[in-house]
């Protein structure tokens, strides 16, 4: 456990922070900026003198539960909730559920790419959000926006070249969420539908297949362009547990000319699901 950089983390954050970011009513002027102290001990539901401790470096060690309250009380992102169960040496609990919003940013990214196809997945395969060329290329993604789904209970995996591979990495992705969002229920139907309905999903399952996101190439079949070749380039988005897949095609190949004749048959918009 390191106390001094614990209780420097957790002054910042709650100097940071005004009354009104967590619902408390400013009150009489304050000689310091932020929370007080007792306010953050209210907030997490310790003593005053427990969090104080903490902040003067000689406090006990806490346990998963009280700091996952003061992150709570000190409004944490994803990032800092784990940098703070770091800096006390403790493992961080699994959240409750895993992340099915796109952050604004990430869709203003997928706009702002007219001309590459991208698709936003989270970490049960979801498409939760994509660009008109992504749409055009890869066909309806509201129908079954599940890429899980598609690849063991319809067939419908839109890649020519990978049929094979792609249930290595789509199960070795679904485990890994199984382990992080035990308490997810939607992920639990899922897995719960894929092993009652594939014997192949069961036998990748059963060997635990490991797979690191990164560059491939692939080809896809389109029925109006046929035969694309492309590049797959993911982007991971740590704090929600979420991957951006870019499609490209090499600079004037014959499936960069595909790929333009496709995006002419969108909007400029992003989707989301």
């Amino acid at each position: 456990m390191a106390r001094q950089e614990l209780a420097r983390f957790l002054r910042d954050r709650r100097e940071r922070l005004r009354p009104a970011d967590v619902g408390l009513p400013a009150g009489p002027r304050r000689r310091t900026p932020g929370l007080r102290r007792e306010e953050v001990a209210q907030l997490a539901a310790v003593s005053v003198d427990y969090y104080a401790r903490l902040e003067q470096s000689r406090g006990p060690h806490p346990s998963p539960r009280v700091l996952d309250a003061i992150a709570a009380a000190l409004r944490l992102a994803p990032a800092e909730r784990g940098h703070l169960f770091r800096l006390a040496g403790a493992s961080p609990t699994a959240p409750p559920r895993l992340v099915r919003r796109v952050r604004p940013h990430v869709a203003g990214l997928l706009r702002r790419m007219p001309d590459t196809a991208a698709i936003v997945t989270d970490a049960s395969y979801q498409v939760i959000a994509w660009n008109p060329l992504a749409e055009a290329l890869l066909g309806d993604l509201r129908t079954e926006p599940n890429l899980a789904r598609r690849r063991f209970l319809a067939g419908d995996w839109p890649a020519s070249t990978d049929f094979a591979e792609a249930g290595a990495i789509v199960v070795a992705r679904l485990r890994a969420a199984a382990a992080r969002y035990p308490r997810d229920e939607r992920l639990a139907r899922l897995l719960t539908k894929l092993r009652a309905a594939s014997e192949e999903f069961v036998a990748l399952w059963d060997v635990d297949p490991v797979h690191a996101p990164g560059h491939r190439v692939k080809t896809l079949t389109h029925p109006e362009v046929g035969p694309v070749r492309v590049n797959c380039d993911v982007l991971v988005i740590p704090e929600d547990d979420q991957q951006v897949v870019f499609v490209t095609a090499d600079p004037g190949s014959s499936a960069a000319r595909a790929l333009r004749r496709l995006a002419h048959t969108g909007d400029t918009s992003a989707n989301s699901v």
